[in-house]
């Protein structure tokens, strides 16, 4: 790509166009001046051309307006911008890294929180592409890949259906261990040496009691280029039955957002089953697509196109003089 002017992250292919822009300032100028002119003339009137209907100032005001903003656009769509777009990924490493630990029996999001997180993962399979090879992990006192990296979503649901919970939480083991997972991704026979993209999707409702430490997890995530998109799932007045006591089991929002912010991915929250859904499409379409840089010349034409109609429009309306 050619070097060109930047504005922000705009660019063109050939800046040397942008001086038609100066076009724009010069007819507002000679507009203005005819306007003034077109007062003064108006001022000097009999009596007899006075009670003759006069066009609103304001349609001559924003038809111009229009016609020259379709200018600038066109100019800028013939400079042939170059700006940042979001496209579909053609291929990813998704691992869905699930907390498994005694707390998930809490029954503050019905049935409870594990079986709703299983109907919102399951949803989740659905909205990733169907080349991505997706991953599955488990984590409570350990941690352990139930499925490498595969395209087959059967397999994965099935997999997903079949989690039991377990005592002890270590999420630091949950992000190493989904790091070996993304290593075991197989490679694309056409670009063998191109290493896909990948991401951690980890959900979890506490804080580690056991294992490495999540933050280092996090860093050496980060050093991977593998950003962990955390969720929060459960709320405040959670709480299990353990020896006829119940015992609170409140969300640890804090360190899943120090794990997210570390590794450069992002956290989220979710206190109930739609809002866990909510999340995970919200995930799917940013793990989905990739912003690459391209030509947008068509978006500036689109825009100059829509300007000139509403120009067009407003002439048609002065010189049919309508009420």
């Amino acid at each position: 790509m050619n070097a060109g002017l930047v504005v922000m992250a705009l660019q063109f292919r050939a800046p040397w166009r942008l001086w038609w822009l100066l076009l724009v300032p010069a007819i507002l100028l000679l507009y203005a001046a005819l306007a003034s002119r077109l007062s003064t003339r108006r001022r000097a009137r009999s009596r007899l051309d006075r009670v003759i209907p006069r066009d609103a100032p304001w349609k001559r005001h924003a038809a111009v307006a229009a016609a020259l903003a379709s200018l600038a656009a066109l100019v800028l769509a013939y400079a042939i911008p170059m700006d940042y777009t979001l496209v579909p990924r053609d291929r990813a490493t998704v691992v869905i890294a699930i907390d498994v630990s005694k707390s998930m029996i809490a029954t503050d999001v019905p049935p409870n929180r594990i079986e709703a997180e299983k109907t919102a993962a399951k949803q989740f399979l659905g909205e990733l592409p169907p080349r991505f090879n997706v991953a599955l992990v488990s984590f409570a006192a350990t941690a352990e890949i139930r499925v490498p990296p595969t395209t087959d979503r059967g397999a994965l649901a099935r997999a997903i259906d079949a989690l039991q919970v377990a005592p002890s939480t270590a999420i630091g083991e949950g992000v190493y261990t989904s790091l070996q997972a993304v290593a075991e991704a197989p490679t694309d026979p056409a670009h063998p040496k191109d290493r896909a993209p990948a991401a951690i999707v980890l959900l979890s409702d506490g804080a580690t009691n056991t294992g490495r430490d999540s933050l280092g997890a996090a860093k050496a995530a980060k050093q991977e280029g593998v950003p962990v998109y955390t969720i929060a799932y459960g709320t405040p007045w959670g709480y299990v039955t353990e020896n006829g006591q119940n015992l609170p089991v409140p969300v640890d929002h804090a360190e899943l957002h120090a794990i997210a912010a570390e590794s450069g991915g992002k956290a989220f929250a979710a206190q109930s089953a739609s809002q866990l859904t909510s999340v995970y499409q919200t995930i799917a379409s940013a793990v989905g697509q990739e912003r690459v840089y391209v030509e947008v010349t068509a978006r500036y034409a689109g825009i100059a196109l829509v300007l000139a109609i509403i120009a067009a429009v407003g002439v048609v309306s002065l010189g049919a003089r309508w009420p």
